[in-house]
């Protein structure tokens, strides 16, 4: 697994370790999941901005 270092304001930090520590698990498995939810969320979007403009070309077609 790679490693990457990133710049986090201190605050922020203390509010991820909060909720690490809170659910009981490490800062890094927060994050991970934080991005996969991020990720999930961008890709779903844009498979429906791509069915709603296929839809749209379809309709201007027709």
């Amino acid at each position: 697994m790679a490693k990457v270092l990133l710049s986090i304001p201190d605050k922020f930090l203390n509010t991820i370790d909060e909720l690490a520590s809170n659910e009981q698990r490490t800062r890094s498995e927060l994050i991970r999941e934080a991005l996969r939810t991020y990720i999930k969320r961008n890709v779903t979007f844009d498979l429906n901005k791509v069915n709603k403009d296929a839809e749209l070309l379809e309709n201007i077609l027709d």
